[in-house]
């Protein structure tokens, strides 16, 4: 949903672009409805073309969006790493902590491309802010954040990404924006399980307000830096949310598991639930919101 809306905004801003799915049908559907089942309010320009093709949609292009749920990053990485050229500029807008190995997506993707028969010197972009598909796909102002320690790559991303309706900032504090982004995921869902219980605005702020320091700890003992931190209001209140959805649900008493199924999209908050454990031990940092969403969420407690 988030690679289509942002493969639309590319298009009608005068790229050519070229969009892969590792499912075949969704090719099918897409490029003879000129629809998504999630975003039906965008039409997908004539220009925009399809391929089912991993090797064609790799060769010889400006950028590489990799637009996959974050637990597929790594085997999507490594289809498309015969065929990613050298010095090529990835930019990654999926967000997670991958379990096993706690690599954020950019690390994930650069342990993936750099095995053998992978290309050399890949220049590697987060992109992340507070961004919902639905409200890129139909021009709503947006702000995004273009995240890498090589400056020139970020700029570059900022350069073809920014138009009248999107404002693209640059950072090279990469592992403190992607950990933002993987952690909101799972604040969100806490909020969203305290409104399905019936809770306010003050509960709703408390949560976030605290979700963030709880981010920021974490983030700090990992050498990030503190003022990459703050990005939650949109994830965490708006019901295009797709976390505060699931809380909700889980909140007014659906098993999580049922949740998941109802939003039919991908709750990215669940999957990142493993690896902020196992971080939040590694570095000796409190979580109790954390903790709290992974009892509710994986080991049955009562959400009231």
């Amino acid at each position: 949903t988030w690679g289509m809306a942002l493969a639309r905004m590319l298009c009608v801003s005068g790229n050519d672009v070229l969009v892969w799915s590792a499912i075949e049908k969704e090719i099918d559907t897409l490029s003879s409805t000129r629809v998504h089942p999630n975003l039906p309010g965008m039409k997908i320009p004539e220009e925009l073309r399809f391929t089912k093709s991993v090797e064609e949609v790799c060769r010889d292009k400006d950028i590489l969006l990799f637009a996959v749920p974050s637990v597929f990053v790594r085997s999507t990485a490594a289809k498309a790493r015969p065929y990613v050229a050298e010095g090529q500029i990835i930019v990654d807008v999926a967000k997670g902590i991958e379990p096993d190995t706690l690599y954020t997506m950019t690390e994930v993707l650069a342990d993936e491309l750099g095995r053998e028969g992978g290309p050399k010197k890949v220049h590697l972009v987060a992109l992340s802010g507070p961004t919902h598909a639905e409200e890129v796909a139909i021009d709503l102002p947006t702000t995004i954040v273009s995240a890498s320690p090589d400056v020139e790559a970020a700029q570059f991303v900022q350069e073809v990404f920014s138009n009248s309706v999107m404002r693209v900032y640059t950072n090279e504090d990469i592992k403190g924006v992607e950990l933002s982004g993987a952690m909101k995921n799972v604040i969100a869902l806490g909020v969203g399980i305290s409104t399905g219980l019936g809770y306010g605005d003050n509960a709703r702020a408390a949560l976030i307000t605290r979700g963030i320091a709880e981010i920021a700890r974490l983030g700090v003992a990992m050498g990030c830096n503190v003022h990459t931190f703050g990005d939650l209001i949109v994830t965490a209140t708006s019901m295009h949310s797709r976390n505060n959805r699931a809380g909700i649900l889980i909140g007014k008493g659906e098993a999580p598991e049922q949740a998941v199924k109802e939003v039919g999209m991908v709750v990215e908050g669940m999957n990142a639930l493993p690896a902020a454990l196992e971080l939040a031990e590694r570095y000796q940092v409190e979580m109790p919101i954390v903790q709290t969403v992974n009892a509710i969420v994986n080991e049955g407690m009562g959400a009231a």
